[in-house]
């Protein structure tokens, strides 16, 4: 990942990620919202009424940040480039925001209960792909969840979606069978990925559906979790 790079897109990342998918017809809330609806559900189902400590691992400039806050008690984003935590952070103050260096997540071990990296590893170079997921497990709590959120490369309109964004341009993505060996690598257990964004509609039916077919590698993206013994 590079700070410059991103460093540059911090006032038209929306306009840029809208931009590479207008073929769709879709806005990008609607992609945003069904990633929130799918990690609702995982929540919900491992923690009950508690509410975890969230952190996002590549958080950006926030963008996705209003859709999920209620989720957490506390909730913090990291990100490399710190133009984009400087947007962030003057945009929300119930998010802790910080800035990194890439390799090292400036928190503590086992500081939370649920850490995400949504849409950020395809831009970490494979070689690094392990240690990126050993420190998402080294932040997590017992009992707690590490989140990956990726590109479905198997789906032609996602690389479709991928060649047409400036900044992925070094995009490498990785399988869900990937992102499952690296997780189970790095000692988690129960690992599942559903994938979703199959259907471009947000009528209930086509959610229905989508979530019968999760299992398959049908969707735009897919969303593989871990649980930290």
């Amino acid at each position: 990942m590079s700070q410059q790079l991103f460093d540059q897109y911090d006032r038209s990342y929306g306009d840029v990620v809208q931009g590479s998918i207008d073929f769709s017809g879709l806005k990008h809330d609607f992609f945003l919202q069904a990633k929130a609806d799918l990690m609702r559900e995982k929540i919900a189902a491992h923690f009950g009424m508690k509410k975890p400590d969230g952190l996002d691992l590549g958080c950006g400039v926030g963008a996705f940040h209003p859709y999920v806050r209620n989720y957490f008690a506390r909730y913090c984003g990291v990100d490399i480039s710190e133009k984009s935590i400087e947007q962030a952070k003057a945009a929300r103050s119930d998010v802790e925001y910080a800035a990194h260096d890439g390799a090292q997540i400036p928190h503590a071990d086992s500081s939370f209960d649920f850490v995400s990296a949504i849409c950020v590893m395809h831009h970490v170079p494979p070689a690094q792909w392990s240690s990126f997921m050993r420190e998402m497990r080294r932040v997590i709590r017992p009992g707690g969840i590490v989140c990956v959120i990726e590109h479905n490369p198997w789906n032609p309109l996602t690389r479709l979606a991928v060649n047409r964004c400036e900044f992925d341009a070094d995009a490498v993505l990785l399988r869900a069978g990937k992102t499952e060996a690296l997780m189970q690598e790095t000692g988690l257990r129960n690992i599942e990925s559903d994938f979703f964004l199959m259907l471009p509609w947000q009528h209930k039916a086509a959610r229905a559906v989508e979530r019968a077919f999760s299992f398959a590698p049908l969707g735009a993206q897919y969303m593989t979790c871990g649980e930290v013994k």
